[in-house]
């Protein structure tokens, strides 16, 4: 199993109460904004991704610039981040944007207060809304000390949860909509990772879209390099260029003489402005 985000065993308790299933291998608007805002354009990427534990070497990177995969998945910060980034810094981003790389900043937030992992950092009924706003002004922290500017989008991870807890449901959906809108109120475009059977669908599928991310990267490992055969929600749901599909998870790959786990995605869906 992948762990990236979580611990290994953090995650297989998650999935395991969420009830997910391992498999190996213009509706929504993308942006939201005060008539007082300008907002840089949005940067896009259309192509394959990968996202890997820790952000590899710019000598790695360099070597795996092949042409399979245009974009790669960076884990910025949050408590639950599963890895140490001794490799990503300022410097490391403006070298791999300069060698054609697009970025994706991921922030590894708050988890649901149902799930049975110790993850360092839990929301709470009490505390979700709060805690959003303060993790969304460090992911906006984070994002602008390494380089990526105003109007990058940031996409905040939510690992699988028991989706018919509606207490904890709630609470996550009241976390998700302070993050966003504080991203939003930061310049920065929200992007929010899950699973179609829990945390996505939970995203996807809520009747109050209000301050709810407008770009959504959603984990099926199908293996299908696709963000619309498989899209299991309304096909006039983020739209215009507001979907990432994660359709494979560990694998290793070999370039250039550097071999690198990696999770594979579709992606049609904002990414970093750097530069």
């Amino acid at each position: 199993m992948s762990s990236h985000r979580l611990s290994k065993k953090s995650r297989y308790i998650a999935w395991a109460t969420a009830g997910v299933a391992v498999v190996a291998g213009a509706g929504v608007a993308a942006q939201v904004s005060s008539a007082a805002t300008v907002w840089p354009a949005q940067k896009t990427f259309t192509g394959r991704a990968f996202d890997t534990c820790t952000a590899p070497s710019a000598a790695a990177m360099k070597a795996w610039k092949t042409g399979f995969y245009g974009a790669a998945a960076v884990y910025i910060g949050g408590k639950n981040r599963g890895c140490a980034q001794p490799n990503l810094t300022a410097s490391w981003v403006k070298t791999v944007n300069f060698q054609g790389w697009k970025l994706i900043p991921l922030y590894v937030g708050a988890q649901p207060p149902c799930q049975k992992s110790a993850n360092p950092e839990k929301m709470t009924a009490a505390n979700a809304t709060s805690l959003g706003a303060t993790d969304a002004k460090d992911a906006v922290a984070k994002a602008s000390a390494l380089g990526m500017k105003a109007g990058s989008a940031v996409y905040l991870d939510m690992e699988p949860y028991d989706t018919t807890d509606k207490a904890c449901d709630n609470a996550v959906l009241s976390y998700v909509r302070s993050f966003t809108k504080t991203l939003r109120g930061k310049v920065y475009r929200a992007g929010y990772y899950g699973f179609t059977s829990s945390s996505a669908k939970a995203v996807a599928t809520a009747t109050d879209k209000t301050d709810l991310p407008g770009n959504l990267w959603y984990a099926l490992w199908d293996q299908q390099n696709t963000t619309t055969t498989d899209w299991p929600w309304g096909p006039k749901t983020f739209t215009n260029h507001s979907r990432a599909h994660q359709y494979m998870v560990n694998s290793k790959e070999s370039r250039g003489g550097y071999t690198i786990t990696v999770d594979r995605s579709a992606w049609d869906a904002p990414v970093a402005i750097v530069g």
